[in-house]
């Protein structure tokens, strides 16, 4: 079956490994999916949803890079809202709702229509390496497949053990049984792993609810996208509803605390932080007597609900008991009941930059493997570890993005720097960069760059080309073009802010906190600018951006060339720490087991001071 050799073999078909089989294909490695049931393709195993703080920002990266989650995005979507308008760019963050059978199917087909990957149905149960390096993967049926990499994106099915309650069964998601054989591998070969947990709400019938007791939540009047390309805008959405637990709902859920796994010590890993159970939450916040619940629908047409804010791995009647005394809920119906599932993973500081293995050569993990929770994160992880294990087999330079070009970067560097003990999710506070990260400028950030090593195509391109020169010459006209006090002052006053006796350029105007790019084009000569030279709302957006935070961002640009100092500074493989021994025993021990490759790196890690940097910095000559 299996006689000729691939290039690149990914193995499990989640966010994490669609991206990566996308992405390595693309380049031109003949690929091989390897996933335990095409038919979960790209399957949204928990929200049906896309996006949010920081992880809105991750899709576009994802997106800007050639990647496919963008685009699956916006074919699936049935509502759209751009979080955080109140505040600055930096912190506004794309999200939206999805038609989960619609999103797995788009996914599917995506990759069905890319050349050079092929699909096949069965667990892998094991790697095939000679000497340090990945050969090939063999499945549960004992058949032995070739490759130049591997892969591995497993998810939540290496050895995934499900909870309700007191019942336990082995699973990798509900109705799909576990992987088993890797982690034993693993390590043998001397990596370390350890357990983490997620879970799930209910999923429950729409039918059955009263939303008239709900509060509604509308996606945005004027939806935007995720894609860079030409995909569709929203034309119509389908709204969300919020609804709150109560006193009485927490006092029914206490009631199965002694029968909850994560109380009774049948559950000993940790789960996301951000995202806890509702009785994590009441027992965290126990002077709290309500929390919000938000009411997702599941796509266009099914009746299906996910009930967000509400996950849990109580027993089934207590879920069902407490839930039918939230309001708006008296009369629900289940579907299926929420559940936890622990599941293997291995601490990222195993591996490079690159999320290559430090101890297999070819071998690569990305997304729940590596302790990260999100599809996002995953999503990114897969198409990082694909493009570079394509050009890693084509013995070209790696590709590795730095803290300050992409969410992408600060995601993998805390990763292989500072490890995660829990799941690890996105947020902009983890950026120091953040107000150049933002969502509107992506595809100039990272489209040059993936352009580069030929993954994003020449159209990609000469659009993000296009984008750029409209908003610096639309700029440009702000700062050249002046505008008389009777045709500024009206607008002026009537956003309360102070009116100019003398003729002033339209930037400086522009520049007033209250001052918006709506405002401006009520004023002639900006409206025919823009009529004139065919001017869409991304470049607007991004020309808005450029005049009202053009000192953060230059000052920002600053602090990064600081850091692109540090980073030219590298470490020699291998280098032996110990016999510095000006350095504190605990930087020893952290640097020795993590072997940063430059100084900036080294300077990340936990535990290591200013003052062993300068140990560092000094034994290097510098």
């Amino acid at each position: 079956m299996f006689g000729e050799e691939y290039d690149v073999i990914v193995v499990g078909g989640g966010h994490a490994g669609a991206e990566a089989a996308a992405a390595s294909a693309n380049m031109g490695s003949k690929t091989l999916l390897v996933t335990m049931n095409l038919q979960t393709i790209g399957q949204m195993s928990c929200n049906p949803a896309m996006g949010g703080i920081a992880k809105g920002q991750i899709v576009r990266e994802i997106d800007a890079l050639g990647g496919y989650s963008g685009i699956i995005t916006d074919k699936s979507a049935i509502q759209f809202k751009m979080l955080n308008k109140s505040k600055g760019p930096a912190m506004w963050s794309p999200r939206a709702q999805n038609d989960r059978m619609r999103f797995a199917e788009e996914w599917r087909l995506a990759l069905e229509r890319t050349p050079n990957c092929d699909f096949y149905q069965e667990m892998v149960s094991g790697l095939l390496v000679e000497g340090d390096s990945i050969i090939g993967v063999r499945t549960s049926l004992g058949i032995d497949i070739k490759s130049k990499a591997v892969v591995l994106t497993n998810g939540t099915f290496l050895n995934g053990l499900i909870h309700i309650g007191e019942k336990q069964f082995g699973g990798g998601r509900a109705g799909e049984k576990a992987a088993t054989g890797i982690t034993e591998q693993l390590t043998d070969f001397g990596f370390d792993s350890g357990r983490m947990k997620t879970g799930t709400p209910p999923r429950v019938d729409g039918r059955s609810l009263d939303y008239s007791k709900m509060i509604v939540q509308p996606g945005d009047e004027k939806p935007e996208k995720f894609s860079y390309t030409n995909t569709a805008v929203l034309t119509k959405q389908r709204d969300c509803h919020m609804t709150h637990t109560s006193a009485l709902v927490h006092d029914l859920l206490r009631e199965g605390f002694n029968r909850s796994p994560m109380f009774n010590g049948r559950i000993k890993s940790i789960g996301p932080r951000y995202c806890p159970s509702i009785e994590d939450k009441i027992n965290r916040f126990a002077d709290k007597d309500s929390h919000q619940m938000f009411i997702e629908p599941e796509g266009w047409n099914t009746v299906e609900v996910y009930v967000n804010g509400f996950s849990t791995s109580l027993p089934e009647d207590v879920q069902f008991k407490a839930l039918r005394s939230v309001v708006g809920f008296e009369n629900v119906k289940f579907f299926r009941p929420g559940y936890a599932i622990e599941y293997d993973y291995f601490p990222p500081t195993q591996l490079k930059h690159t999320l290559e293995t430090k101890l297999v050569d070819n071998l690569y993990f990305a997304g729940q493997i590596n302790g990260t929770t999100g599809y996002e994160e995953a999503a990114s992880q897969g198409l990082m570890a694909g493009i570079n294990a394509h050009l890693k087999i084509n013995e070209k330079e790696p590709f590795i993005l730095k803290r300050d070009e992409a969410y992408i970067g600060v995601l993998i560097d805390d990763l292989i720097t500072k490890g995660t003990e829990e799941p690890y999710r996105m947020f902009t506070s983890r950026a120091e960069y953040r107000t150049l990260l933002r969502q509107d400028n992506a595809d100039l950030r990272l489209t040059p760059m993936s352009h580069k090593i030929g993954l994003a195509d020449d159209k990609r391109m000469r659009n993000m080309e296009d984008k750029l020169q409209k908003s610096n010459a639309f700029v440009k006209f702000f700062k050249e073009t002046s505008v008389l006090p009777e045709q500024i002052n009206p607008l002026l006053e009537r956003v309360d802010s102070s009116l100019i006796k003398q003729s002033d350029k339209m930037f400086k105007l522009f520049s007033r906190p209250k001052v918006t790019m709506e405002h401006m084009l009520e004023l002639d000569a900006v409206s025919s600018y823009v009529h004139d030279n065919n001017l869409n709302n991304e470049v607007l957006e991004q020309a808005e951006v450029q005049v009202k935070y053009s000192g953060y961002i230059a000052k920002e640009k600053v602090n990064a060339d600081k850091l692109h100092r540090l980073e030219a500074v590298k470490i020699p493989p291998g280098f032996d720490y110990s016999k510095l021994k000006s350095l504190s025993f605990e930087a020893r021990e952290k640097l020795t087991a993590i072997q940063p490759v430059t100084i900036s790196q080294a300077s990340r890690i936990s535990g290591v001071t200013p003052s062993d940097i300068s140990v560092l910095l000094v034994f290097l000559g510098r």
